[in-house]
This record gives C-alpha cells, sequence and structure tokens, in this order.
C-alpha cells in the first residue's frame, strides 16, 4: 500500500508523523470519499512528487474518477483563490472585501460530487495554504451542512500531517543530494 511506502521512508526522528498518517487514513470518521479526497487535495497542495504519486495511488481504490478529478480541482481553485483572498486580507484595507474577485470559480458551485465534501477538500488546502480567510469561508459552508466540529478537524489533521509528511522528504532528499 502506498501509505505504508512513505510511513517507511519517514526517518526514524518523524515517528510520530508515520503513526499520525496511519492512524489516520485508516481510522477514520470520514467517508471514504471524503477522506480520500482529502488526501489527495493535500497531497496535491504538497508539491511533493513522492507524496501526490504515492496518495494518489492509495486513493484510487477509494475514489470514483468524479471524486478524483473534482479532489484535484479543490488543490488547483483554492491555488488561485489562497493567494488571492490571503493577499487581499493581508493588505488590511477591507475596501479589497466588498470589490468583486473578478476571477472564474465555478467549480465551486458545480464540482461534480457533494458539496460539502468538496468543501471540506477546500478548507484543507486552505489549511495548507494559510489562508484565513479562505478557512472560514468553507468551514461556515460545511457546518452549515451539518458536519460536526470533529469530522472538519480530522480533515484539518490530515492536513497537517501529509503536509509534514512531504517536508521531511522533500528536506531528506535535498540532504542526500547536497
Amino acid at each position: 500500500m502506498s501509505v505504508d511506502t512513505l510511513k517507511e521512508a519517514l526517518p526514524a526522528y518523524a515517528k510520530d508523523l508515520k503513526l499520525n498518517l496511519g492512524s489516520l487514513t485508516s481510522t477514520s470518521s470520514l467517508t471514504e470519499q471524503q477522506l480520500w479526497g482529502t488526501v489527495v487535495a493535500c497531497a496535491m497542495s504538497t508539491k511533493s512528487a513522492r507524496v501526490i504519486a504515492e496518495l494518489t495511488e492509495a486513493a484510487a481504490d477509494f475514489l470514483s474518477e468524479e471524486a478524483f478529478t473534482a479532489a484535484k480541482a479543490a488543490n488547483a481553485i483554492m491555488a488561485m483563490n489562497n493567494v488571492y483572498y490571503r493577499a487581499t486580507h493581508l493588505i488590511g484595507d477591507e475596501t479589497y472585501a466588498t470589490m468583486p474577485a473578478k476571477l472564474r470559480m465555478s467549480v465551486i458551485a458545480n464540482p461534480g460530487v457533494d458539496k460539502v465534501d468538496f468543501e471540506l477538500w477546500c478548507l484543507a488546502v486552505s489549511a495548507i495554504n494559510g489562508c484565513g480567510r479562505c478557512l472560514e469561508s468553507h468551514e461556515k459552508v460545511i457546518r452549515d451542512a451539518g458536519l460536526p466540529r470533529e469530522q472538519i478537524q480530522e480533515a484539518l489533521r490530515l492536513a497537517a500531517v501529509i503536509n509534514a509528511v512531504a517536508a521531511v522528504l522533500e528536506s531528506e532528499s535535498a540532504l542526500v543530494a547536497a
């Protein structure tokens, strides 16, 4: 299994990441689609070729083609939105919040999967990309749809662990190359 391959690749000092990756992907309270869509969207947002390859391979057993595409779309749209909305927020002039973004975002309205699942994936990617405005917006939509905080927290834990696994593996790869 690809999750096991990543766990085995982690150095001893990252034992906590190994344990967290294993438990989060094997004992989830999320639906399979929510879990593995979050995994795919987060893996892609790390930009780590190794993490993307291993985790998308693992997710292929659990996601339909439509869900797999939607998870990739969540990463794509949030790569754009997180930069834009984080920047307009950090500027500190609230006038920007009242101006239309004039960016195409039609996938958010019609993602091809359950809207709550897509919003959850957008939230997780926004956590990795550090956009507070997007985190607030997607969390509100998810909560309004009835998903409990514990499941939202689980998606955030997945984002944190997948991001950390990618950071460690990329750092170790750079050290070997040096």
